[in-house]
């Protein structure tokens, strides 16, 4: 009997000494399992984050291949409209290059082309047409240096200034685009004047009168100063509807009796006892010989400018000449013409 109920006693004391240990185990293991759910939760939320953050990227991707797409096909557009604008030119150029010489009915042999090559804004045109040349020295070069060369030169070595051959090749470009109706006439000044072609008017399609100018310019000498007075009281005495004006710059020499006039008083050169003119008395003399000595405004003129060095003041003085006329100032291209 006492053995029995030591037995139970022992029982009871296991069992309680083993209660008393699992209770802390089973503890520790909740701990874990709730780690362990804490970690799943934060892996699940990282893995929905980088889904979201892959189909963001994805997104931005597909926005940025569209956006390729259109500029390729942007560059390809605009490459067929620049290969459509590249044939077109060449088109142009070969029409250019091709372009018919000068009519056969032209009076005037002429090399450089036929209506392409009007300069723009300058057309001739007009019922009674007057091309004023300046024969003066300054007419054969550019360059002082040179045009001073050229005046102790020979007549022939003057006759082959670069200029004055250009002023010949205008005079051919002008003559031979006169319309056919009008009547035209060639006057040539420096510190003389002359008419050019017989004695004054001749029809624009007369080819022998326009023979004998282009015959007397080749015997022409460009030499002496620039007396701009002088040609226009030859135009204005021959009544032109137009005048095609081609000069290199304002005068050096007049008709008017300066030592009377006061604004002349420090131009020596002007009063016989000075070989020299000064920029400021080239313009007074311009105005003067204009005020005095020009066709009325009825006269369209038109000047065709050549360049020359130290001479700054010749395009705005003749620019508001040929204005007020409503004629134009052309200064062109030396390729022209």
């Amino acid at each position: 009997m006492a053995s029995g109920l030591g037995a139970i006693i022992l029982v009871l004391i296991l069992v309680k000494f083993d209660v008393g240990q699992s209770t802390p185990e089973a503890d520790l293991l909740q701990a874990d399992l709730q780690r362990l759910e804490q970690q799943d939760e934060s892996l699940k939320r990282s893995l929905n984050q980088r889904d979201r953050d892959a189909l963001a990227e994805a997104a931005k991707m597909a926005t940025v291949q569209a956006e390729i797409r259109t500029l390729k096909r942007e560059i390809s557009q605009k490459s067929d409209a620049l290969k459509q604008q590249q044939v077109v030119m060449s088109s142009v150029k070969n029409s250019i290059k091709n372009a018919p010489r000068a009519k056969k009915d032209d009076v005037v042999e002429s090399g450089s082309g036929g209506e392409e090559d009007y300069i723009m804004g300058l057309k001739v045109e007009g019922r009674k047409i007057l091309y004023l040349i300046d024969s003066s020295a300054s007419m054969t070069d550019e360059k002082l240096i040179e045009i001073i060369r050229r005046k102790n030169s020979s007549d022939a070595e003057k006759k082959r200034g670069p200029k004055w051959q250009r002023t010949k090749r205008i005079v051919q470009w002008l003559l031979a685009r006169s319309p056919q109706s009008s009547q035209v006439a060639v006057v040539a000044f420096n510190k003389q004047v002359k008419v050019l072609g017989g004695s004054g008017w001749f029809n624009a399609r007369d080819a022998s009168a326009i023979g004998q100018v282009q015959r007397e310019l080749d015997q022409f000498v460009p030499t002496g100063a620039t007396n701009l007075q002088l040609g226009l009281q030859k135009a204005a005495s021959l009544n032109p509807t137009d005048i095609y004006l081609v000069t290199d710059g304002l005068p050096t020499a007049g008709e008017s009796r300066y030592s009377s006039l006061n604004p002349f008083a420090a131009c020596s050169s002007l009063l016989g006892r000075s070989n020299n003119i000064s920029g400021l008395c080239r313009v007074k003399l311009f105005r003067q010989t204009v005020a005095e000595s020009a066709p009325g405004r009825d006269t369209k003129v038109n000047v065709v400018l050549l360049p020359i060095e130290g001479d700054p003041q010749a395009a705005p003085e003749f620019w508001r000449w040929s204005a007020a006329t409503g004629g134009l100032l052309i200064t062109p291209a030396v390729s022209w013409p």
